[in-house]
Order: C-alpha cells, then structure tokens, then sequence
C-alpha cells in the first residue's frame, strides 16, 4: 500500500515514526509537504502535483496539518478525498477540530461536559462575559491558539477586562472559560483511534505555569483512564467526526471537562509515557480501512 504523511518537516518524531512503522509493515510510505503540494481540477479529472509530478496510486494519506496552515492544507486533503483516496481523518472534522469556538459548539450539543465557555465581539459585554463563566482568574484563549500559545489567565476584574479589550481593540476572537483550581496544573491526554483509547497520559505543569503541555515546559506520566475519562474521550472524537484524535480533559469535581479536541496529536509524549507503539495503531486503521472508496464525514456539520 502507498501511504503518503502530509508533514511540513520529515524530521519530526510523528511523522519518522509513521514512516518507520508504515515501512517495517511492508507498506511504501512517503512523506509530502502539503504546502508544496498544487491541485488540478477540470470535469471528471482531479489531480494532485508535487514537485513537478502527479502523484498517483496514493491509497492513503495522513495528515499532520499544522494550525498555521489550516486552510490551504484540508484544501489539498479535499483534493486527495475526492481522488477516492483514504484519509485518515477527513478535511471537513479537522476544520472541526480546528475551529474552538466550533468545537465547543458541538461538544456541548452532543452532551459532553467543558468547561463553561463565553464568546462576544463586543467590548460593553465583558463584564457580563466574566460573569457568566463564573468566579475569577478566569481563562482567555484566542481561537487558533495551539500548544498553549495564545492562553492567558486573568486573575482580577481589572486585568480581565483589560486582555479582553485588547484582544478585541486588535480584532482577535477569543474565548473566556472558567478556571478550573482543581485540576491544579494538570490535564489528561488520551490518544483515540478507531473509537478506541490506544493510551493516555496525565500531563503536569512545570512550577509557576499553569499551562500543562509539554511545550510549554510540563511533564508526562502515564495513567489508566477511569470509564467517564475513557467514554468522554471516544464521545468527543466522535463529536468532531475524527478518527484519530488526541483528547485533553481536565479532572474536574464533576468529572472529566473536555478542553481540546486534536486532530494531529503528537506521538513523542504519549510513546515516550507509555511506552507504546501508538503509531502502529494508526497503520493498522489504515490498513483495515484503506479500500480505495472516499470518506464520508461522519456528522456532516
């Protein structure tokens, strides 16, 4: 089988592993930037070309899609779908996935719990908006933030309002959520594929930082996910319409909240934690799903 990992840099731990594995499993896996990649399109021919050739036989794709590039990078996992080429997530759920705003939304409406969320455009409702989400600090996130980036904690009134107004003086969206003080520094990862959890970490913020990623300096262990922690993860991948997923819950009093929901989650944290081969979970979807037929999304919003 032809696998193709849509990867901005061959050198990354996710997409060496993908290859590896993909490679070792008899398969040919090859690795396209997608913001090199440049489409065709006329009746009835749909094509996709890469460094001055046509890519062709590709039977699935991967895509690693950076946040920065969002849009141009579903246009060509678009392009690959409508070749009947299998992906393993479609480009509709990671624009989904993409969108925090969107994805609360949609979490919210399936009746999995998140932290309470606030979102407006106007600088006369922030007082309201602080309100609303409850007890200060509280959270401000900007919508295409990732890695931590883009997450402030506002501990007083004034300082609230003061971000907020800023945010929106500069025309950023962002959205205002409850601080949760007992998860205290740390926050769950479970890694979904095919509707099932492959492996899970608890991640812990380094001292002083109360964002836990390990961008940002945080560390990992692995943990068995309780069944509300395992069924809320499954349930939000589902939510969103992905396949493979990584799911960030904070530990909550009334249980598991979701906070994110990724459609191209990391494999270095999660491999290192659990010492799993979570990559070969991945191929193995493929391999039982690759069968030259396009994807339907699963929600269809």
């Amino acid at each position: 089988m032809n696998i193709a990992i849509l990867s901005r840099n061959s050198k990354l731990y996710s997409t060496q592993r993908l290859v590896e594995v993909a490679t070792l499993r008899g398969h040919n896996a090859i690795v396209l930037n997608h913001t090199k990649c440049y489409v065709e399109i006329e009746k009835n021919k749909n094509t996709i070309h890469y460094q001055g050739i046509e890519l062709a036989k590709i039977d699935a794709i991967i895509p690693r899609i950076g946040a920065s590039v969002t849009a141009y990078g579903c246009a060509i996992v678009r392009q690959f779908e409508t070749m009947s080429v299998f992906s393993v997530n479609t480009s509709q759920a990671i624009v989904r996935s993409r969108d925090k705003l969107r994805s609360m939304q949609l979490l919210s409406s399936k009746g999995i719990d998140i932290p309470k969320t606030a979102f407006a455009r106007e600088n006369k409702d922030v007082s309201d908006l602080i309100e609303m989400v409850g007890t200060l600090p509280i959270i401000i996130k900007v919508l295409e933030g990732t890695q931590g980036l883009g997450v402030i904690l506002a501990d007083t009134h004034k300082a609230a309002k003061s971000v907020i107004e800023a945010f929106y003086d500069i025309g950023t969206n962002i959205l205002i959520q409850e601080f949760v003080r007992e998860a205290n520094g740390t926050d769950i990862r479970a890694f979904v594929v095919n509707g099932k959890v492959v492996g899970a970490i608890r991640r812990i913020a380094k001292d002083g930082e109360f964002r836990s990623n390990l961008h940002r300096g945080g560390r990992s262990e692995m943990i068995t996910l309780n069944k509300k922690e395992k069924e809320t993860a499954i349930k939000a991948t589902a939510a969103l319409g992905l396949s493979v997923a990584g799911v960030d819950m904070l530990p909550s009093l009334r249980g598991p909240l979701v906070l994110e929901v990724n459609s191209s989650p990391g494999l270095k944290g999660i491999e290192s934690a659990t010492q799993k081969n979570i990559a070969v979970q991945i191929i193995k979807y493929i391999e039982d799903n690759a069968k030259g037929k396009p994807q339907k999304d699963k929600i269809g919003v």
